[in-house]
């Protein structure tokens, strides 16, 4: 949509009070994060941003990230943005586009490399990597900190914030598409089901059938039985491949450990859920009570907190985006009816109006308070 429209809208909405340049530039982030790589006015009025390869330690742990840097602009912010569960990794053209439509809004952006993320996997130590990615760039430069995640990635992002020095230093957290309960998503995956909370009705939709393959993938190191361990990860690569795949032989031959597993995946009644979380391996409960923020104290967390999720997410129920707001004070929730769970290009104007409202208060945090 034309910028000039947007933004009369916008005004129109009540968006006068507001920064008037402000207005525009939100404007012109949500378009050019809508075009992708076509041309939009950010780009035609922006300098292009470089990006650039990077190694760094903390500690004893070395990393690898891309730096993208605002063409000519001196950057007002920095961000630390975490890539989603891809085989694609950093390199993900939609991160990239994402990457570079911040750089233009003069944010340093630190894109750091996490082999979990490549492996279609979630791990505890992917909260340590991205901490650390947070202490690396807190120490080059002096404008205020942020942290973008999405979808399953948004978990590890926002453990990281509770670490004391993190949160410390860094002023806002930004999550699209993330959770706040492990049980509650692992259950949605499975059957399909989710509740706003323990006491309401169970509601339905399809899951994305990918979802539990990738629970799988994520989990299946931490079975101890060698066989159990190989013959899970064919099921999982061949499932998250083509969902309807036949994989009847393999699951035959698991032990027990396989099994408890196979059956909690098979599994389509929410009521049973947690019986059956409780029968998985104990590595396996292990890392998802690592993982999940429902088990940590989350009214200590010190960043402003801005949630964005569709309610038509097929992945992550947006309800608990709604739990994440209830449970951090002052979190601002953002709730549109499409968002293809992290696609951010809206598909109406209501949308594009709640979209536009998250850019602007993205935009602000590059001034100091």
């Amino acid at each position: 949509m034309a910028v000039a429209l947007l933004v009369a809208a916008l005004l129109g909405a009540g968006a006068a009070s507001c920064s008037p340049a402000r207005v525009i530039e939100a404007a012109r982030v949500m378009q050019d994060v809508a075009a992708g790589e076509a041309a939009s006015t950010l780009k035609e009025g922006t300098p292009a941003p470089t990006r650039r390869s990077i190694g760094y330690r903390v500690e004893d742990r070395v990393y690898e990230a891309d730096l993208y840097t605002p063409g000519e602009a001196k950057p007002e912010g920095a961000l630390v943005l975490v890539p989603g569960v891809s085989p694609s990794g950093r390199d993900d053209s939609r991160l990239v586009a994402f990457a570079t439509t911040l750089a233009r809004a003069r944010f340093l952006i630190l894109v750091p490399e996490l082999l979990n993320l490549r492996r279609l996997r979630v791990g505890p130590d992917d909260i340590v990597a991205i901490a650390d990615a947070l202490r690396h760039l807190k120490g080059e430069t002096d404008t205020p900190l942020g942290l973008v995640a999405f979808s399953y990635a948004a978990g590890p992002a926002l453990l990281a914030a509770l670490e004391p020095d993190i949160g410390a230093s860094l002023s806002f957290e930004f999550l699209v598409g993330g959770y706040r309960d492990v049980e509650a998503l692992a259950t949605f995956v499975t059957t399909g089901n989710y509740r706003s909370d323990e006491r309401a009705p169970w509601q339905r939709a399809e899951p994305n059938p990918r979802g539990k393959w990738l629970f799988l993938l994520s989990n299946v190191e931490r079975v101890e039985n060698a066989e159990d361990r190989a013959l899970l990860r064919e099921i999982g690569e061949t499932k998250f491949d083509d969902p309807v795949a036949d994989v009847s032989a393999l699951v035959a031959r698991l032990g027990p450990e396989g099994r408890a597993i196979d059956a909690f995946l098979s599994n389509r009644e929410p009521e049973a859920a947690p019986g059956l979380i409780a029968g998985l391996p104990p590595g396996v409960r292990a890392d998802m009570a690592a993982l999940d923020p429902a088990k940590r104290d989350l009214s200590k967390l010190r960043p402003r907190l801005y949630l964005v999720h569709g309610k038509d997410d097929s992945v992550i129920p947006y309800t608990e985006s709604e739990a994440l707001a209830k449970a951090v004070p002052d979190a601002v929730l953002f709730r549109v009816d499409s968002l293809a769970h992290v696609d951010l290009g809206p598909s109406s104007w209501l949308d594009a109006l709640t979209l536009w409202r998250a850019a602007y208060l993205l935009l602000s945090e590059r001034e100091p308070r």
